[in-house]
């Protein structure tokens, strides 16, 4: 193999070395963080349909403090819940309004998770590409 292909061959091993599989592990790690984020929304609201569907006006639990600490807390009245919306802003909910609020919110990331999906895809076709691109240089055959 000439000096001309090795230089060739070797620029697109660094391109899906330092561009795509780093853009392809930085996609599925944000995609992952969404899951994380569509599951905490989904039990919560299964956690509020059990409360309402058990008419629970109060409780006792346990908190998590931190590095599985925990203290037993208790909520005397549940009719109203603090919900996480981001940028550490909480807000104050009845249960049918976070319901609607979580409803909204999995909807959103539903597509935020397909949308991760498909440039997920991409990168990998285009890893696909330059890996046929270095199998022509090599003029190997097709496996």
């Amino acid at each position: 193999m000439d000096k001309r292909r090795q230089e060739k061959v070797q620029k697109f091993e660094e391109f899906i070395d330092l561009h795509l599989k780093p853009k392809l592990l930085l996609l599925i790690s944000e995609r992952d963080k969404v899951f994380e984020q569509q599951k905490t929304f989904s039990d919560l609201k299964r956690n509020i349909q059990n409360l309402e569907k058990n008419s629970v006006s109060s409780l006792k639990t346990l908190v998590n403090l931190g590095s599985e600490v925990y203290a037993q807390a208790e909520v005397p009245d549940t009719r109203h819940i603090f919900v996480d919306v981001g940028f550490g802003f909480h807000v104050e909910f009845t249960w049918s309004e976070a319901i609607r609020y979580i409803s909204a919110k999995e909807e959103w990331l539903a597509k935020q998770i397909e949308e991760r999906t498909r440039q997920i895809a991409s990168v990998k076709s285009h890893i696909k590409l330059v890996c046929e691109g270095i199998r022509e240089l090599l003029e190997l055959p097709l496996d």
